[in-house]
């Protein structure tokens, strides 16, 4: 070891750190919603429409020019008739289809808070795309709370039955199949029981987060 070289460099601060990057150190700025999108996943009657329009109606009122999209909708008027009457005339592979063309034609666009369906996830061509088009929030609810939800309001021609189970039953198989994939997808985990002002407060801190992190 007599041949290394060591050098003292004197620093005006012993207790300072100094981390090295390749190029520039990164401007952080606040999470910009017309550059990406915003997508909310989770289970029938977790809340996604209601909280993706206030959610945009929050953007909008801050100046930011976002647009409120939910992806069923879209199927509803593209195909001009209920996903019920899809399901029942085609089949729930013909929907499956529809969405997917449904999620493609929203990610090619930006600036969107979008509601998505239930089973948007089970695809894995569309986790892989909300994965890369945008900030996902998974709205997490426990089966009591959705089943009251839908007991309210059923919405029998938007969310037809996926099974001759009971509605709490065909949940909890729900919630088993999907509760991974929405874990898997999301940026972010929000608890659907809240109030819906609440959620929103607590989207844009997450947002904001995301993109400090």
């Amino acid at each position: 070891m007599s041949g290394f070289i060591r050098n003292k460099v004197e620093v005006r601060n012993p207790d300072a750190t100094i981390v090295l990057s390749h190029g520039a150190p990164r401007k952080q700025a606040r999470f910009d919603p017309r550059e990406a999108n915003i997508f909310l996943v989770g289970l029938r009657g977790s809340g996604k429409t209601t909280l993706g329009r206030l959610l945009a109606e929050r953007l909008l009122a801050e100046r930011l020019e976002v647009a409120f999209v939910d992806t069923d909708d879209m199927i509803v008027q593209r195909a001009g008739t209920s996903i019920a009457e899809i399901v029942a005339d085609q089949g729930w592979d013909a929907f499956r289809s529809m969405e997917k063309e449904a999620l493609r034609d929203v990610c090619s666009r930006r600036g969107q808070v979008v509601a998505t369906g239930g089973g948007m996830v089970i695809d894995p061509d569309n986790r892989a795309l909300l994965g890369t088009s945008g900030v996902v929030f998974y709205l997490m609810a426990d089966i009591t709370t959705l089943a009251q939800r839908l007991a309210r309001n059923p919405m029998a021609d938007q969310r037809p039955a996926l099974s001759d189970l009971a509605p709490t039953q065909e949940l909890a198989q729900c919630l088993r199949q999907r509760g991974p994939l929405y874990i898997c997808v999301a940026n972010h985990v929000l608890r659907a029981e809240k109030a819906p002002a609440i959620l929103v407060e607590e989207a844009i801190e997450k947002l904001d987060a995301t993109a400090s992190g």
